[in-house]
C-alpha cells in the first residue's frame, strides 16, 4: 500500500494498515510495553512498510517528553567517557530516546551546566563529577531523574554505577610487587578530582601490605599533555614503578620515555587505570585497570529509564544489577609496560652493584633451582633471583606472543637481557623464534618481502606454554610448547628442558637450552630473509638479546667483532660488556653432536647486542610431518671477561640432562 497523500503517511493510514485503532499505533512507537507483542509487531512492520515517521514536535508535546536524555562529562577528549556515550545511546536509542553531550571541563561551571542540560531533556547522566560532596547532593535532588557514574551518593533514588577503584589500585599494586617492586611513584590527576583522591587512598592502603614500600606523589593532570610534561620528572624520581592517574596520562609517559630512549620496562614500569581500548596501542602497550565485562553505558540506561517512566516501563533492572549503587569489580589488563625491577634498582636487595666483587663465593653451597612464583616460574640461587621465565601471554600479538626468559642476571646481579626495547620492539630476553614457518612469523615485527623490504604483515603467531614439571631436584624445568600459526592452525609441538647449573670457580653459572620441534601436524619449512635475498640475515632459532653497555666485544673461533662473527660456523660465540670498571660475559655454545648440526651464527654488536643460533641461514630447513629437529645451546653468564679457554671449561661442568627431549615427545 502505498501513503497517501503528499505530505507522507499519517498515524491514521498505519493504525489502518494494521488494523488497529491511532491509539494502540501511538502505544506502540512510544515505547509503551501494554501491548501485546504480536499487535506491537505488526504495527512496527506497518510503520517501515509505509515508511511511516512520527512528528516529534508534536509527540512531545502531547506526552510531556523530549525522548532525550544528557550525558555530562568532564572530558570529551577521554576514551572512556566515550565508550561509556556509544553504550548509552546504542541502549537509548533502541528505546526511542536521544543522547545530547555536554562537556563540563571547568568544576566551577559542572553544576550549572549539568542544569541546563536537565532543562533541555527529561533526564541526565552526570559521569565522574568534580562538584564537591554538598554541592552534588543538591544538585542531583533538583535534576532528577538522574543517574551518577563512577561517584558515590546518600540522595534518595539516584542510581550510581561505579568501578571499584580501591580494588583496581590493588591489583596493580599486586602485580607490581609480584614483579619486585617497592618503590612507587603516583602521578596524580586533577585538583578536586574524587577520583583522583580514591585512588591516591587506595595506593597508600595497597602498598601498606608491601614490605619496605616507598610511594610518592607527583603532581600532573589528567591529560596525555600532562603526562608528557611529567614524564622527566617522574624519571628524576629514581621510582621504579610510574602508576597514572589515567590512561591517557600514561600515554603521554610513554611517548616521552620513548622519545628520550628509555626502556619500558626494563629501566622503569608504567601503568594506566580505566582500561580504554587504546591501551593494547600504545608502545609498549599498557598494563592498566578497566572494566570489561558489563557496558556502563547500557547499564546506566536501564536504570535511568526505569527511571524516567517510574517503574512502569523499562523492564526493572538488568540481571545480577543492584541498586541503588552497582559496583563494578575491576580487571587487571596486562600489557608490555611492566616487569621486573632492573637489579640495580632493587630496594634493600641482596644484589651487588655493577662493579662490585662476583658473588661466586657466596654461591658456594646454595640450591639453584627452579621455582613457581605465583605464575612464572623463576629461577633463584638462594633468595637471589637470577632468572625468570615469562609467558609471554600479554605480550602484544604484533610481536609474536612466546614464552621467553627475562630477567636474566649474573650473580652479581647485573642484568644479561633486555625485552621490548626502543630499537626493537619485538625483541623480548631469551626464547626460541623464527621469522618464517610455513608463512607464520615467531620473530615478531615486520616481514622481510622480496622486492618491498621490511613489511608488516597479519602473519604473526602465537606460542603457548604448556603444564611445566621439574626434575633433578629443581635444576631441570621441563614444559611443551606449542606453536600456533597466524591462522590458528597448529604447526609444531616443542619439548623444551632448561637445565640450570652453577660454575665452580668460575664467577657464574650456566643454562643449558634444549629443545625438540617436532611437525606433528602437517609439513614445515623454516625460512629467513637471508633465503630470499636479504644478505646476513639468516636469523631464526635459539635468541638472547642483551641490554646495552659501556662496551660490547665479540669473540667467535674466526676472529672479532660483528662481521666476523655474523655467519661464523664455529661452536661458539663469547660476547664480553664492560659495564664502569666492571665486565660481564655470555658464552653461547652449540652441542653439534646433540643437534645432528652445527647452525651458523646470527650476531649483532653494533645497532643492538644480540646473539643467536641460525637454522634456515643459506637456505630453508624443512621437516615432514612427524619429523623433528634439536635445538642444543649451552650458555654460560659471568661476571668477568671470558675468552675461548672458558669455553671447554663450561662443557666440562655441563651436566647431562635426566631424560632426552625425543623421549619426553613421545609421552
Amino acid at each position: 500500500m502505498m501513503p497517501r497523500g503528499g505530505s507522507g503517511p499519517t498515524i491514521t493510514q498505519v493504525a489502518e494498515e494494521a488494523g488497529v485503532s491511532r491509539a494502540t499505533v501511538s502505544r506502540v512507537l512510544n515505547g509503551r510495553s501494554t501491548v501485546a507483542a504480536d499487535i506491537g509487531e505488526r504495527v512496527r512492520q506497518a510503520a517501515e512498510r509505509l515508511q511511516y515517521r512520527p512528528n516529534l514536535t508534536a509527540r512531545n508535546l502531547s506526552t510531556g517528553r523530549t525522548m532525550t536524555i544528557a550525558l555530562v562529562v568532564p572530558d570529551l577528549g577521554n576514551p572512556m567517557f566515550q565508550t561509556i556515550l556509544r553504550g548509552l545511546q546504542q541502549a537509548a536509542e533502541r528505546d526511542g530516546y536521544s543522547v545530547l553531550v555536554a562537556e563540563a571541563g571547568d568544576v566551577r561551571r559542572e553544576a550549572e551546566v549539568v542544569r541546563e542540560a536537565r532543562n533541555r531533556c527529561d533526564a541526565v547522566v552526570v559521569a565522574s563529577p568534580r562538584t564537591g560532596d554538598e554541592t552534588l547532593r543538591e544538585l542531583l535532588a533538583q535534576v532528577a531523574p538522574v543517574v551518577l557514574i563512577n561517584r558515590r551518593t546518600t540522595v534518595p533514588d539516584v542510581a550510581t554505577i561505579r568501578v571499584d577503584y580501591a580494588q583496581g589500585m590493588t591489583l596493580l599494586i599486586e602485580h607490581l610487587e609480584a614483579y619486585g617492586h617497592r618503590d612507587f611513584l603516583f602521578l596524580s590527576g586533577p585538583e578536586g578530582s574524587v577520583a583522583n583522591r580514591i585512588r591516591r587512598q587506595a595506593l597508600e592502603t595497597a602498598s601498606m601490605s608491601v614490605p619496605g614500600a616507598r610511594i610518592r606523589t607527583l603532581d600532573c593532570g589528567s591529560s596525555m599533555s600532562a603526562g608528557y610534561q611529567a614524564a622527566d620528572g617522574a624519571l628524576a624520581s629514581g621510582a621504579t614503578a610510574l602508576l597514572a592517574f589515567n590512561d591517557l596520562v600514561a600515554f603521554g609517559v610513554l611517548a616521552r620515555l620513548n622519545e628520550i630512549g628509555v626502556n619500558v620496562p626494563g629501566d622503569v614500569s608504567v601503568t594506566g587505570f580505566d582500561g580504554i581500548d587504546l591501551a593494547r596501542f600504545a608502545v609498549p602497550s599498557l598494563t592498566t585497570v578497566g572494566q570489561r565485562q558489563r557496558d556502563i553505558g547500557a547499564e546506566a540506561w536501564a536504570l535511568l529509564l526505569r527511571r524516567i517512566t517510574g517503574g512502569a516501563e523499562g523492564g526493572g533492572t538488568l540481571p545480577g544489577m543492584s541498586e541503588p549503587d552497582l559496583v563494578l569489580p575491576p580487571q587487571l589488563v596486562v600489557g608490555d609496560s611492566t616487569g621486573r625491577v632492573p637489579p640495580a634498582r632493587v630496594l634493600g636487595g641482596d644484589r651487588a652493584a655493577p662493579g662490585a666483587p662476583a658473588a661466586a663465593d657466596g654461591a658456594l653451597g646454595q640450591r639453584l633451582g627452579w621455582e613457581l612464583d605465583g605464575e612464572e616460574w623463576t629461577l633463584r640461587l638462594g633468595d637471589r633471583l637470577v632468572a625468570a621465565q615469562a609467558s609471554g601471554a600479554g605480550m602484544t600479538p604484533v610481536h609474536s606472543p612466546r614464552p621467553h626468559l627475562h630477567p636474566v642476571r649474573t650473580l652479581a646481579g647485573i642484568a644479561m637481557t633486555g625485552t621490548n626495547p626502543t630499537d626493537h620492539r619485538h625483541h623480548y630476553g631469551v626464547s626460541m623464534c623464527s621469522p618464517d614457518v610455513n608463512g607464520t612469523t615467531y620473530w615478531g615485527g615486520r616481514t622481510y618481502v622480496e622486492g618491498r623490504g621490511s613489511t608488516l604483515l597479519a602473519n604473526h603467531g602465537r606460542q603457548v606454554l604448556g603444564a611445566a614439571e621439574v626434575e633433578a631436584g629443581g635444576r631441570d624445568l621441563l614444559q611443551p610448547v606449542r606453536w600456533h600459526g597466524h591462522d590458528g592452525r597448529d604447526l609444531l609441538l616443542e619439548q623444551r628442558r632448561l637445565c640450570a647449573f652453577l660454575l665452580p670457580e668460575e664467577e657464574g653459572w650456566a643454562l643449558r637450552w634444549r629443545s625438540r620441534l617436532r611437525a606433528d601436524a602437517e609439513p614445515v619449512t623454516f625460512a629467513s630473509p637471508a633465503n630470499r635475498g636479504r644478505v646476513g640475515a639468516g636469523y631464526g632459532g635459539f635468541f638472547w638479546r642483551l641490554p646495552d653497555a659501556d662496551e660490547t666485544r665479540v669473540l667467535v673461533e674466526e676472529g672479532e667483532g660483528e662481521a666476523a662473527a655474523n655467519g661464523s660456523r664455529g661452536a661458539y660465540v663469547i660476547i664480553q660488556r664492560r659495564h664502569g670498571d666492571a665486565w660481564t660475559s655470555l658464552i653461547l655454545v652449540q652441542d653439534e653432536q646433540a643437534q645432528g648440526r652445527l647452525d651458523p651464527w646470527f650476531v649483532r654488536a653494533t645497532d643492538y647486542v644480540g646473539a643467536g643460533s641460525a637454522l634456515a641461514w643459506d637456505h630453508p630447513y624443512s621437516l615432514p610431518l612427524g619429523g623433528s629437529v634439536e635445538f642444543d645451546i649451552v650458555a654460560g653468564v659471568l661476571d668477568r671477561a671470558a675468552d675461548a679457554a672458558d669455553v671447554a671449561r663450561l662443557l666440562a661442568a655441563c651436566p647431562a640432562p635426566s631424560e632426552d627431549p625425543a623421549a619426553e615427545s613421545a609421552r
